[in-house]
């Protein structure tokens, strides 16, 4: 029988300023090749294949593109201070803040920055098994 489950292998972020936004993600750490004005590609994603396409970019793949919902684009980093050092950064350079940097309930340091989009970006380090509490409770503000 064969094995019928999915695998995240791909995110394409349709983005209203590629230089902006390939700027934000090359300060958080990607590298993003420079390959042309309606798409750019991450070299050094791992298993998953990270693009960003400008808005008319996307109507050639999706001939619905529009406005898309939210989602929270997340990143694991190193260590719980990493969290807070690239959040400190990022919010320095002028990108939002949403949820400044906290010890979250499932044990890891967490963070959201927005893109220049808008789009949330969480800031993850690894889960601390002492760290985990319940039940939880709201993020602070």
């Amino acid at each position: 029988m064969p094995d019928l489950r999915v695998v995240l292998n791909q995110l394409n972020l349709v983005v209203r300023d590629m230089e902006a936004s390939a700027a934000f993600y090359r300060r958080l750490g990607m590298e993003i090749e420079d390959s042309g004005p309606d798409h750019r590609s991450a070299t050094n994603a791992g298993a998953l294949d990270f693009d960003l396409d400008s808005r008319s970019f996307a109507k050639v793949w999706n001939s619905a593109a529009r406005d898309a919902p939210c989602v929270v684009i997340g990143f694991g980093v190193a260590s719980r201070e990493e969290v807070d050092r690239l959040y400190q950064e990022l919010t320095a350079a002028g990108y939002r803040g949403q949820q400044r940097p906290y010890d979250a309930f499932w044990g890891a340091r967490y963070a959201i920055v927005e893109d220049p989009d808008g789009n949330p970006v969480g800031l993850m380090s690894p889960s601390d098994p002492e760290r985990r509490s319940w039940p939880p409770g709201p993020a602070p503000k």
